[in-house]
């Protein structure tokens, strides 16, 4: 596989991201439980390994947004997986709605215990309060607004448009909208190209040559069929992922002076496609009990 270049990890962790943790931990205790969104086509790499910290052992409901866009056998897998480490899931596609209504279910059966020992105190007017976190771009902001029924949060396709926390009334729920927050160090090279794939990391701090080709590199060892269909051309198992950015490039038509192909325009366009998905429903990492 190749290596992610020098200026795929600069300045991804800005002054407003640390600010925000900070906030999140301070306002932990006023939350009952912790909603975070997550995107299906890589839910590990979506998931911040430092909640498990952070969250100080507050119920936690794992949302597997854009299940839309994800393969479904994936998902299905990433629901047991979840499941298995105690905590609730709920599969959505934000953008149009489908699986949000079933999130205040899904809160009210996380705090069930909760809400029945309030009731014996006779504490029934008492709101929910949950907090929902994810990183830069995953849908956080569309969710919320899904679940209002109305434009609550800033929504954008561009990470880090939410900077203020807020709270918002869903029903006997209040949800506390935070910013998007990624964290200090990634585990792993992969990790950071799998956010950058689909856009959680801006593209302007990118080399999207070398991201482009690194996800063409990828899709070729479980998804070729998909590079087929859409680019025209069937990869090779010697092929690297600048050689099948070139092939596609080529049935594109995308040429530049001195008879070369244009390897950026290409990049953008197939990260563009495979975001918007395109390419089919794909997901770039399986559970590693799976």
């Amino acid at each position: 596989m190749i290596i992610m270049s020098e200026e795929m990890n600069i300045n991804w962790f800005p002054g407003h991201m640390a600010k925000a943790r900070r906030k999140i931990t301070e306002s932990l205790k006023l939350v009952d439980a912790v909603c975070e969104i997550t995107d299906a086509r890589i839910p590990a790499s979506s998931c911040n390994p430092e909640l498990d910290e952070i969250t100080a052992g507050k119920p936690r409901l794992i949302v597997l947004n854009r299940a839309d866009l994800a393969d479904s056998n994936a998902t299905r897998a990433w629901a047991k997986y979840f499941t298995g480490r105690g905590f609730s899931v709920l599969e959505t596609d934000s953008k149009s709605g489908k699986g949000v209504k079933a999130f205040p279910g899904a809160v009210r059966e996380l705090l069930k215990d909760k809400i029945a020992a309030r009731e014996e105190k006779g504490q029934t007017g008492r709101p929910i309060r949950v907090m929902v976190v994810g990183i830069p771009n995953v849908g956080k902001s569309t969710f919320i607004n899904k679940v209002s029924g109305r434009k609550a949060a800033a929504a954008s396709d561009r990470p880090g448009v939410t900077r203020a926390q807020q709270w918002i009334p869903v029903g006997g729920i209040e949800l506390l909208d935070t910013p998007g927050v990624l964290w200090p160090k990634f585990d792993s090279p992969e990790v950071g190209e799998n956010l950058a794939f689909t856009g959680a990391i801006r593209d302007e701090i990118m080399d999207r040559v070398t991201l482009g080709a690194n996800l063409l590199s990828r899709l070729s060892e479980a998804y070729a069929d998909r590079i087929e269909a859409r680019y025209k051309f069937t990869p090779q198992p010697d092929m690297s992922g600048f050689d099948l950015l070139e092939a596609a490039a080529k049935k594109r038509g995308f040429l530049i002076s001195g008879g070369e192909y244009d390897l950026e325009r290409m990049a953008c366009v197939l990260l563009d496609e495979y975001r918007g998905g395109l390419l089919g429903r794909i997901t770039l990492e399986r559970p590693q009990n799976d």
